[in-house]
């Protein structure tokens, strides 16, 4: 099994990445390898209950390879994390398979609470550098997510999200509160019209990616015959 998931894992980097030119260098030379293994390691001592060792054996493979992998997170296969410094997936986080991720993506959580509060990306997700997924929400298979995106909303499959300049969220508190990664995630705190805008263009995004759908599909023209 532990032969089956290395061979499969190298595949993938010598697939994905040009600069991978043989086996043995994907194997001893690629960080984002060999956090994913030492996350292997910590997810089997976080299931047998060994929750503080699990812990110091993530902490110890974010020293050697500078990237953060919480023990329960769940990893699919053929995961792909090119470069990766910087890189966090939080504890309540699913990745699908043949996944990539680049550095200092960030999969991360805004709530509090201690159920579901990271997010879930589907099969044949590319994550751009840089990029924050925030919040249980749902990234849909084959989805784009471009360098240093900001997404806090689910993403329908296929889709392709790119980053937007930076807009006020909220115009001021009556007190001060605490907001993981800084980032007001409630629809109460999102300015109205900013909102109606954010809303509008998921609409087109999604209406888009159906005609694309139907014109790949062959779909006969809806326009009259002259």
């Amino acid at each position: 099994m532990a032969f089956m998931f290395l061979r499969e894992s190298i595949a993938a980097y010598r697939e994905r990445d040009p600069a991978a030119r043989s086996t043995a260098e994907v194997l001893f030379c690629y960080p984002g390898l060999h956090a994913v293994i030492w996350h292997r390691v910590a997810q089997t001592l976080w299931l047998a209950r060994w929750t503080s060792l699990a812990r110091f054996t993530a902490h110890l493979s974010r020293w050697l390879t500078g990237i953060e992998i919480h023990p329960a997170a769940r990893l699919g296969r053929r995961l792909v994390i090119d470069h990766g410094m910087g890189l966090v997936i939080g504890e309540t986080a699913i990745v699908g398979d043949d996944v990539t991720l680049y550095h200092q993506v960030t999969l991360g959580g805004t709530s509090l609470s201690h159920g579901k509060r990271h997010p879930t990306i589907g099969n044949n997700v590319i994550i751009g550098a840089g990029a924050k997924v925030l919040g249980n929400i749902t990234v849909g298979d084959g989805a784009r997510i471009g360098a240093n995106a900001l997404v806090i909303k689910p993403v329908p499959a296929g889709i392709t999200m790119v980053a937007a300049p930076a807009n006020v969220l909220d115009r001021g508190r009556a007190k001060p509160c605490f907001d993981a990664y800084g980032t007001p995630c409630s629809e109460m705190s999102v300015d109205p019209l900013l909102h109606d805008i954010e809303s509008l263009r998921a609409e087109l995004a999604e209406l888009e990616a159906r005609v694309g759908v139907l014109a790949r599909a062959g779909t006969p023209s809806l326009e009259p015959a002259e």
